[in-house]
């Protein structure tokens, strides 16, 4: 996870809270600054691309909310997945062809100016205001990503900054969640490893059983995903709690 997104990274966390079970340098993944540029209630709702992916719940199952979206649009789940199986079979076809090609000399290379460091600074489409190019002043999230020994999965943890750089309030912070999962899949809970406020947590309870449904899901398909894109895979199904906020996943690298 921290390879393939770098912008992920390990953290240890309070001293007091370091588990046992975990390396005490590799406790939970963390990002920070992630920004949400506009709340939830502004998204185009569609109830046509909406899959429940366990039907047989009780509860009502997880909903991916961008199920049926049109190819290219952002959102859909099952199309990210399929996007990842076929980076992944093209990562594994045989390159032995090219072995023949003259190696590029790094001293070349360097000498031409490219390894320069590059200060321009990028920003996203939707930081920027329709009149006048100015950069809007934005919400921001710290995202965590804990191990759970009771569930034996991960869980991910969101705590929220105004425009202002100050913490948001829980009303605040649940304007950027789905209307389907607040108060019900994402509650506001102690962090394991950072002492503060309570931060929002989606709750594991049900994260085995539908990443099995997805996997098998993909496996039905005729694909085929490594443990090592377990965490992205998770990402990516969480992404249906938390549409507004943009975090860094498959979307940004090649596997």
């Amino acid at each position: 996870m921290v390879h393939h997104c770098p912008s992920w990274q390990w953290a240890s966390g309070d001293e007091c809270s370091v588990k046992e079970y975990l390396p005490k340098d590799k406790q939970f993944l963390i990002t920070k600054n992630v920004p949400c540029y506009k709340r939830c209630r502004q998204m185009e709702y569609k109830s046509d691309q909406e899959l429940v992916l366990d039907s047989e719940d009780p509860d009502g199952g997880w909903v991916d909310t961008h199920h049926f979206a049109e190819p290219g649009e952002v959102g859909s789940l099952q199309e990210a997945v399929r996007e990842m199986v076929l980076e992944e079979e093209v990562n594994n076809v045989d390159v032995s062809d090219d072995s023949d090609e003259e190696a590029i000399d790094m001293e070349d290379f360097v000498e031409s100016g490219m390894l320069e460091e590059d200060t321009a600074t990028i920003v996203s489409p939707e930081a920027e205001c329709a009149t006048g190019g100015e950069i809007l002043s934005t919400r921001t999230y710290d995202l965590n990503i804990t191990y759970d020994k009771y569930y034996q999965t991960p869980r991910l943890w969101l705590f929220g900054y105004d425009e202002k750089r100050s913490a948001m309030t829980v009303d605040q912070m649940y304007e950027d969640f789905s209307a389907d999962h607040a108060n019900k899949t994402i509650t506001m809970e102690t962090h394991p490893h950072l002492p503060g406020p309570p931060q929002a947590s989606v709750h594991p309870c049900k994260h085995a059983q539908t990443m099995k449904k997805l996997l098998d899901q993909i496996v039905e398909g005729g694909g085929e995903l490594g443990v090592h894109q377990y965490l992205i895979i998770f990402l990516k199904f969480v992404q249906a709690i938390i549409p507004t906020i943009e975090y860094d996943f498959t979307q940004n690298f090649s596997l």
